[in-house]
């Protein structure tokens, strides 16, 4: 048995397009949302969740049709083709409405020029003092023309100029790194509400923004479970696991891309910019990826081909219903709940993490936040084969505990660090990649370890369901707590619920390896890259 390594290449294109899409939807939309639309933490957490809300429901359903599909093209590429192609232009259709938006924040107010006061700046207690004063001539203004309501103003004054005042009042000698970023934090939320304000009196432009945006996503949604089913309709079931690490890895180069050209086009730091270059190539890239998939895979051709090689080894397998109906004992269900509460408890920290840094790192440490990422996603890549190896030798169980505490300090030290010192963000990053791949690697391999192989896939199942309900609520919670007490809250709450991770992985007992085997190097990539 020989794995076609070039067989793989092309049909992990599709998963590479897909992985390129949601590296730019996870780092732009929270963005654009806050800045440009002046929604608060929670709503636009809320709109982020709602990709995931959508694969709760739509995942297995398209999986389902495209199993019974009967193409003449085979029975995922028409999903890849459709989904690609609605998702590739209502992406780069929702850079346009933004553009729109920009240029009324321009041409109605004076956001931009406002902001420009402030980032990247480090003012004094006399310029904060000014622009306290510019802001409440502005919001008295507002009331008084109606544009805002009594209400709104009360909570503009609770919430903003109070606390600002205030800070400035009890530190008349100047302001620390720590209270300097609740000042900058309360500013850009008074930034926020004025683009709410312009939002609220045209809501149209949201309202389109939002339709294209649900188009894309349920276009995403029709194939990314087709894209995936593909690599085990063409291979073999002994090669998925090179295979399966192959397209993981196409996966991971495939979000790299998309945060070097977010860097390049320099839109990683700045709030009120224009996504559209970048929107344009990532749109252009998903159909040109799709053009060599359609060129290179002929799936029905390569489902023949695999057909052959199972009957050639004798690898067709009969169904035993007995192992469907047989239950886990006590012990391991317990087990079973334990792992997949630390599933939901470490995506709710790490989600929160992933879906505010791009809104975090530019207003609380003046840097972008691509380059963190990228850090990130490399030092994983490195650590997956020796995680791997470690794993068989101590055990998943303590080896995902090792990287829970690693993702805990990480978390817990990311608290305090200030524009200053913003430059460790890059060294925590890091460490962050390697905690995060080692607890990724596990994880997954601990559920279904408890599976029978007749029921793997509703092991899968469960492990999915954990971890996408997860990442619909964490948006919205970490968004709340970050509108309650700012932005600097983000940290400590992902530290908190990781921690919690922690405490229910070390009471679990079963879901490690019965024997260990030997892997090749390449099979420790063999993890799920969400």
């Amino acid at each position: 048995m020989k794995l076609d390594y070039k067989k793989v290449f092309y049909v992990g294109l599709a998963f590479f397009l897909i992985s390129m899409f949601w590296q730019a939807y996870d780092n732009v939309i929270s963005k654009i949302l806050i800045d440009k639309f002046g929604l608060n933490q929670a709503w636009s957490g809320a709109v982020l969740a709602l990709d995931n809300v959508l694969a709760l429901f739509l995942l297995p359903l398209f999986g389902h049709i495209s199993d019974k599909a009967n193409a003449k093209l085979g029975r995922r590429t028409p999903f890849i083709i459709i989904g690609t192609i609605v998702a590739a232009f209502a992406f780069v259709s929702m850079s346009f409405i933004d553009n729109y938006q920009t240029l009324k924040i321009e041409n109605e107010t004076q956001i931009v020029q406002d902001y420009e006061n402030i980032e990247g700046q480090t003012p004094t207690n006399v310029e904060w003092q000014g622009l306290i004063d510019g802001m409440t001539v502005e919001r008295t203004a507002a009331l008084a023309s109606g544009s805002i309501t009594q209400k709104q103003y009360d909570e503009w004054e609770a919430d903003v100029r109070l606390k600002m005042q205030t800070m400035l009042n009890e530190n008349p000698g100047g302001l620390s790194e720590f209270e300097l970023k609740d000042m900058k934090d309360f500013y850009y939320t008074y930034l926020s509400e004025r683009a709410w304000q312009l939002t609220a009196s045209s809501p149209g432009v949201l309202v389109v923004f939002m339709v294209v945006l649900f188009i894309a996503l349920v276009a995403m949604a029709t194939f990314r479970s087709p894209a995936v089913a593909l690599m085990p309709d063409v291979i073999i079931k002994p090669l998925r696991s090179k295979a399966n690490a192959i397209i993981n890895l196409m996966g991971t180069v495939g979000g790299l891309v998309v945060l070097v050209f977010l860097m390049i086009f320099k839109l990683d730091k700045l709030s009120y910019v224009n996504y559209t270059p970048a929107f344009v190539v990532v749109g252009a890239l998903m159909i040109v990826f799709l053009g060599i998939f359609l060129w290179k895979v002929k799936e029905p051709k390569l489902v023949k081909e695999k057909e052959a090689e199972e009957q050639k080894y004798g690898l067709v397998e009969e169904e035993d219903p007995k192992d469907v109906k047989e239950e886990l004992s006590r012990e391991k269900k317990i087990s079973l709940y334990l792992i997949l509460g630390s599933v939901f408890l470490w995506f709710f920290g790490y989600n929160a993490v992933t879906t505010k840094f791009a809104d975090y790192a530019p207003k609380v440490l003046e840097m972008g936040y691509t380059l963190p990422l990228m850090v990130a996603y490399g030092t994983a890549l490195v650590a997956f084969i020796p995680i791997g190896i470690l794993a068989t030798k101590i055990g998943r169980r303590k080896t995902i505990l090792i990287g829970i505490t690693i993702l805990t300090i990480c978390f817990g030290v990311a608290v305090f660090l200030t524009p200053k010192v913003a430059w460790l963000m890059y060294g925590i990053f890091g460490l962050t990649g390697i905690g995060w791949a080692t607890i990724n690697v596990n994880s997954y391999p601990m559920v279904v370890e408890l599976s029978k192989n007749a029921n793997v896939g509703k092991y899968t199942g469960y492990y999915y369901t954990f971890s996408m309900a997860a990442q619909i609520l964490t948006p919205i919670l970490s968004g709340l707590l970050m509108d309650s007490v700012g932005r600097k809250a983000l940290f400590p709450y992902a530290a908190v619920f990781v921690a919690l991770a922690f405490i229910t992985m070390f009471m679990v007992k079963h879901g490690d390896a019965q024997a260990p085997q030997k892997k090749s190097a390449i099979e420790n990539f063999d993890v799920d890259m969400d």
